[in-house]
């Protein structure tokens, strides 16, 4: 996963955890918006959110800000 991907998931994981508490969950579509501009980077976070490390659909901010700050 490219840097900036990594950069832009960990603050999203920090800020839904801010918000919602470390019990949050998220899928890795809340690193992106709405719209599709930037196919690429999207299947660039499916690809290891999904065949790389086989999570859930949702799954706790905190695991996965954890694993993508251990690089993961």
């Amino acid at each position: 996963m490219r840097q900036t991907l990594r950069d832009k998931a960990v603050a999203v994981c920090n800020e839904k955890i801010a918000k919602k508490g470390e019990a949050v969950g998220l899928s890795f579509y809340a690193f992106f918006a709405n719209r599709n501009d930037d196919p690429d980077l999207l299947m660039e976070a499916a690809e290891w959110w999904i065949k790389t490390h086989e999570l859930d659909h949702f799954e706790k901010a905190v695991k996965i800000r954890n694993m993508i700050s251990s690089g993961v």
